[in-house]
């Protein structure tokens, strides 16, 4: 087997795998699919983890991850997949941050994984064997690359900075300092 085949293939497990996971944990949210909970009581649990509103950021979130995972899966529009996969792993890290790296205690080394797996295979290109290549690449352009990051990114940022604002903002209607303490 030749090396081009090998990278080929690789790229195709990657992505057949990680666009697996992303699709599933996206069904959970939308539709209640593998022991989830649906897009209604997503929405609200988001809503108390301080994205808002809460049923669109459980939308939002759904799609990044079910609707990328099922792009990077075929390898269609894969930088722009990688980019929304990526995009949503970046909330589910800022939710698990706050209990340190490592999964087994509830941190963000999973999301973080699968954000970092989703970007690379958008940066990387989907391979020969993927809708993309059957397609000439119209999708799968340095350009998209570029504007999906960007766009990921800057949308990342802002779900981030207003969820940050509506958690300091609960925080001072509880009478709790930023520092976590109760203030009299």
């Amino acid at each position: 087997m030749s090396m081009t085949y090998r990278k080929d293939l690789g790229l195709l497990a990657l992505r057949m795998g990680a666009g697996g996971v992303l699709f599933a944990h996206g069904a959970q949210k939308l539709f209640g699919w593998f022991g989830g909970h649906g897009l209604e009581a997503t929405g609200q649990a988001m809503e108390g983890m301080g994205f808002t509103p809460g049923r669109l950021s459980a939308l939002a979130a759904g799609l990044g991850e079910a609707g990328g995972g099922v792009l990077l899966a075929a390898g269609l529009a894969t930088p722009a997949a990688g980019a929304a996969a990526a995009g949503a792993m970046a909330g589910a890290v800022s939710v698990h941050a706050p209990a340190g790296f490592f999964s087994t205690a509830g941190g963000f080394e999973y999301p973080a994984f699968l954000g970092y797996v989703a970007a690379g295979l958008g940066i990387t290109g989907p391979g020969r064997f993927s809708v993309d290549h059957a397609t000439g690449h119209c999708l799968d352009r340095p350009w998209v690359v570029a504007v999906a990051s960007t766009a990921s990114a800057v949308a990342a940022a802002v779900v981030l900075k207003r969820r940050a604002a509506a958690l300091a903002e609960r925080e001072a209607a509880a009478g709790v300092s930023p520092d976590g303490e109760v203030e009299p």
